[in-house]
Order: C-alpha cells, then sequence, then structure tokens
C-alpha cells in the first residue's frame, strides 16, 4: 500500500523557504511538557512494501492531557553523502491479495492553487477502504479522493512536500530537496487523531479541510473532536508541523501513531528509536524491533545507516508534547502573507 500510489516529483526548489518565526518558538515556554505512554507493537516482516512498525502514542493514565505536540519531519544524518538515491518499490516477498478492494473512478484535479501553494487531489481505480471522506477547500467538497498532494511554490518551481490519504488518516512529508539530490523518497508514516483498527491502525476521519492561504489542515473525527495540523516551518533540513487538539484526545485510544518499515537494518524506511526520558534528563535509544516500550516526553523514529529502499526517506521526531493547544496558524507578515527567506 506504501509505494502502490507514489506518483514523479517536481525538481528541488532553489532556495531556501521557511515560514518566519522560529521553528520552535513558543515551545519553551507555552504549557507544560507531558510524557506521554509509546508502545510498540511492531512485527516482523519480509515484504518491503508493508508497514510493520506500529508505535502508538497514548495519554498517561492519571496525568496531565496532551492538547499540542510537534512533528518535526528530518532529511537522515546521511544525506549529504549520498550520490544517488533507490526509491523504486520492492515487491518481492510481497503478497497483498488478501487486501479488501473497494473500486474509485480514476482522476487527477487541481484543487487549490495560490501563489504559495497548490493542492492536488488522485483517485486510483481501487482502495482497500471505501470512500467516505470528503476534502472541503475553498467553499467546495470533494469526495472520493484516495491521495492529497500539498505542493509548496516559489520562482516558478514547486515541489512536494506532505500528503495524506484521507480515506485512512495517513500522512506522511519531507523536507525540500538538498542540492546534492534530484528528489528524495517518502518513507514513514504518520497518524493523528483517534487510532483504531480495521484490519491496520487507521484514524478515521469524518472530513478534512484545507486553508489555501496558510497551507493548514482541519482534521474532524469520526468519533468525535477535531485537530489542526499547520505547517510551521520547512527548509532543506526539516519539515516541522504543529498538531493542536480541540479538545482532549480520548484517554482509551491512541491519539497518534508512527508507522513505517522494517525488514533488516539496511533494508528499513526506519531502523532506531530514540526518546527523551520522562525525567527530561537525557536521550534513550535503542534498535527499533527491540524497543520495549515506555514514557516519553519526544520520540524519534530514523535510520543511521543508509538503506537499500527509500534511502533518502527522512526521519520522524514526535514531541514536544503539550498539556495547552498550540497556535493554529504559522506566523504571517503584515498583509497576510507567509515570508520567504532568501
Amino acid at each position: 500500500m506504501r509505494d502502490l500510489f507514489r506518483l514523479p516529483l517536481a525538481p528541488a526548489l532553489l532556495c531556501l523557504i521557511a515560514l518566519l518565526g522560529a521553528p520552535t518558538a513558543g515551545w519553551a515556554e507555552n504549557g507544560r511538557e507531558v510524557a506521554v505512554e509509546v508502545k510498540n507493537l511492531s512485527e516482523p516482516e519480509r515484504c518491503a512494501e508493508r508497514d510493520n512498525i506500529y508505535l502508538p502514542f497514548q495519554q498517561p493514565q492519571g496525568g496531565p492531557v496532551v492538547r499540542s505536540f510537534r512533528i518535526e519531519i528530518l532529511h537522515p544524518a546521511y544525506i549529504g553523502t549520498l550520490a544517488a538515491d533507490r526509491q523504486a518499490p520492492d515487491w518481492a516477498q510481497c503478497d497483498m491479495s488478501g487486501d479488501p478492494t473497494f473500486l474509485g473512478k480514476p482522476r487527477q484535479a487541481v484543487l487549490a492553487e495560490t501563489d504559495r501553494f497548490r493542492l492536488v487531489g488522485y483517485s486510483y481505480p481501487s482502495l482497500w477502504r471505501p470512500d467516505s471522506v470528503k476534502l472541503h477547500v475553498g467553499g467546495k467538497a470533494e469526495a472520493g479522493l484516495h491521495l492529497v498532494q500539498l505542493w509548496l511554490k516559489q520562482d516558478g518551481h514547486a515541489e512536494e512536500v506532505l500528503v495524506v490519504y484521507p480515506q485512512d488518516g495517513y500522512w506522511r512529508g519531507r523536507p525540500l530537496t538538498p542540492p546534492n539530490l534530484k528528489n528524495t523518497a517518502y518513507g514513514s508514516s504518520f497518524l493523528v487523531g483517534p487510532v483504531e483498527m480495521d484490519g491496520r491502525p487507521i484514524v478515521a476521519l469524518k472530513d478534512l479541510s484545507f486553508d489555501a492561504k496558510t497551507g493548514a489542515f482541519k482534521l474532524d473525527f469520526t468519533r468525535g473532536g477535531s485537530a489542526t495540523l499547520a505547517l510551521k516551518s520547512i527548509d532543506q533540513e526539516r519539515l516541522l508541523l504543529n498538531v493542536s487538539f480541540d479538545a482532549a484526545p480520548p484517554a482509551n485510544q491512541p491519539f497518534a501513531a508512527l508507522r513505517s518499515m522494517y525488514v533488516t537494518e539496511t533494508n528499513a524506511d526506519a531502523a532506531r528509536v530514540a526518546w527523551v526520558e520522562a525525567d527530561g534528563k537525557g536521550w534513550g535509544e535503542a534498535p527499533v524491533m527491540s524497543f520495549s516500550g515506555g514514557a516519553a516526553r519526544e520520540f524519534w523514529l530514523g535510520r543511521s545507516l543508509p538503506s537499500r529502499h527509500n534511502t533518502s526517506a527522512p526521519d520522524v521526531t514526535f514531541g514536544p508534547f503539550r498539556a495547552t493547544p498550540e497556535p493554529a496558524q504559522p506566523v504571517h507578515a503584515a498583509d497576510g502573507r507567509p515570508q520567504i527567506a532568501r
């Protein structure tokens, strides 16, 4: 499922793009950090196109409630050493015949276009879930979308930086392409909202909305409540997203999750984890498949060695987790437009 809908990528942008405001502004002083419970429900897998890493995040029992957190998507530490990249899917030892199939009507449509953003939607001949989620943008509701891409535009160029699969709530992001590569791969996925099992972990969305002025998404959940996922900043090293819940997420199920694939250390989109301990004094780390779970203030999923699969795929960090909501929108100039650093 992960790479079945992969599409060609645009050339890398020529200059650094960042939204005004320090990437971590407000996180140190606004609200308490919360240590959340992280479980490791990953299973061994031989197919390189099936997500077998599953790391759900849940509210601490009897502790403060998580109302917001940051998602940092960061190029792997070895990105500058890559002279070539491997992005082709590897279907060897994969059997997807047991997946359910729901037919769709293939189409492609530009859903929003500004001087800053382009939002593109795709429908495919089939998907493993029914088409039930609508995307609202510019006063219109688009049904039947299987994939939505957010492109960032500058000086006549555009680069795809964030995708969402509305029908199961999976997101993937990546920073801008570094100078040594033509483009980079997607890798690990993340889920935001009440996570439940329906054949695999999903977030059931009731509706998804996009603000073409700010690049922020609003997620309305079938199980109740909503969240905002806002683009905070982006450059050739990292993409920063802010997640803010409108109310306390359910205490009896995960409020977010990380998903990825691991076959071996060098055939994986993610192979290691690291976390800030509950006391906040330092980081622990472990191979992803042997991580036993526990409390964490921040949590990183990534690689320290290049992989033969999606070699340039980024690492992902969740946290800090906060007990107060964060501002839903990135900071803008006086005229309401995101500023560009040149």
